[in-house]
C-alpha cells in the first residue's frame, strides 16, 4: 500500500469514526476528541513512512529509523498532549482516552498492512 493511500484510508476512518461519533459527544469535549484523533493519525502516517523507507535497506538504517522515529514521535506526542492541556486548555480524559483509543486502531492498522508488504517494497 502506498503512503498516499495509507494515509487517505486513515484520515477515512478518522472522518467516518468521528462523524458518527460527533453528535453523542459533549460540546466541551469535540476539540479534545478531534485533537487526539489528529495527533493519532498523524503518528501513523509517520511510522509508516518511516517503517517503508527503511525497508530494503541495512539494519542499521531500519533500527534509527523504526527507533529513533519512535522516540521521536514519542517526543512530538507528548509536548502536543502538554501544550494541549496546559496551555490550550483542553480537557484532559477525552484527549488523553482519544488519543490512545486511535493510537490502538491505527497500530493494529499499521502492523496488518505492513505483515502483508512484500520484504524489501519501497514507498511509493
Amino acid at each position: 500500500m502506498t503512503l498516499a493511500r495509507y494515509t487517505a484510508v486513515v484520515l477515512g476512518a478518522v472522518g467516518a469514526s468521528l462523524c458518527a461519533a460527533w453528535p453523542f459527544l459533549p460540546a466541551e469535549s469535540r476539540l479534545a476528541v478531534l485533537t487526539g484523533a489528529l495527533l493519532a493519525a498523524a503518528n501513523t502516517v509517520c511510522a509508516y513512512f518511516l517503517a517503508v523507507w527503511s525497508a530494503g535497506r541495512s539494519n542499521n538504517a531500519f533500527f534509527t529509523a523504526v527507533l529513533g522515529g519512535m522516540l521521536g514521535r514519542m517526543t512530538v506526542l507528548l509536548g502536543a498532549v502538554l501544550v494541549g492541556v496546559l496551555v490550550v486548555g483542553l480537557p484532559k480524559l477525552p484527549l488523553t482516552f482519544s488519543l490512545l483509543a486511535y493510537f490502538v486502531a491505527f497500530l493494529v492498522l499499521e502492523l496488518a498492512v505492513i505483515s502483508r508488504r512484500p520484504t524489501g517494497a519501497s514507498a511509493q
